[in-house]
């Protein structure tokens, strides 16, 4: 009997240390803890959109608008497939941003309609295009009170895809520009893209930290060229922006759930 029962305690005993051990496993594992910053940071840089403010809702908006026009030529499944299959086709000649949307959802309309869609409805879709032109700046909460604290100590710049003009316009009216040395409009964000940006800072990989929504774009880049990065998610992401959890399961970021965390990394 005394066997038993000791028996019995030590698989006890076991079982809450295997427990304990995975629980250590699990959370030793996790490689976007809370950590602070390192101090041989000298350059922040952030991403613009759905970063600073909202712009993926306003395409998604855009979107549902196009799926509506075009309903008579097919479903809503196959016109939102075709447009994101041109979309991405175009990204080499038109870039990034909203007027290369414009045109990829008229030559989608072209295309699904058999060069039959009507005039008027040609000019709907530009009128959807400028409309998202003009949408009003909505910052994301706590953008401006976490630029004002950084500001003191590093220098703040813009790392933004997208069109030249139309992020230019929408810094403009953001009223942030007082917080950055300077705007980068990148074509694309690539690891040869960081590199040119760090020969054009003249800083060390090691000296720049990024912050962006976008873990294709904004993390997994900077982390391959020896830069620090956090990854803010937005609560909408492109699909051409997703990524497989494979790609990033050891990658060495952090992530925090809103902005205003940066302000607790330093």
């Amino acid at each position: 009997m005394v066997l038993i029962f000791m028996f019995k305690i030590l698989n006890a005993k076991v079982l809450s240390e295997l427990i304990l051990q995975k629980i250590w496993i699990k959370q030793s594992n996790s490689s976007h803890q809370m950590n602070k910053i390192n101090n041989c940071i000298k350059v922040i840089a952030f991403d613009a959109d759905d970063t600073l403010w909202v712009n993926e809702t306003y395409f998604r908006e855009a979107e549902s608008q196009f799926v509506k026009l075009l309903a008579q030529y097919e479903t809503h499944n196959k016109i939102d497939q075709e447009l994101f299959r041109v979309e991405i086709k175009n990204l080499s000649d038109y870039g990034y941003g909203i007027k290369g949307f414009i045109l990829s959802m008229i030559e989608c309309a072209l295309t699904l309609s058999n060069g039959q869609v009507p005039q008027k409805t040609i000019q709907t879709i530009l009128s959807i295009g400028k409309d998202m032109l003009n949408k009003p700046i909505e910052l994301i909460d706590g953008v401006e009170e976490v630029l004002q604290f950084l500001q003191k100590k590093y220098t703040l710049i813009v790392a933004t895809k997208g069109d030249l003009l139309d992020q230019e316009r929408k810094l403009e009216k953001s009223n942030l520009l007082k917080y950055f040395h300077h705007i980068e409009v990148m074509s694309d964000k690539k690891e040869k893209d960081y590199q040119k940006l760090i020969r054009h800072l003249e800083i060390q990989p090691s000296e720049l930290l990024m912050i962006g929504n976008s873990l294709k774009s904004d993390v997994l880049p900077l982390i391959e060229v020896g830069a620090s990065a956090i990854h803010v998610p937005f609560h909408t992401t492109w699909i051409h922006e997703e990524v497989s959890d494979e790609s990033h399961a050891t990658s060495n970021y952090q992530t925090i759930t809103n902005i205003k965390e940066v302000l607790t990394l330093f």
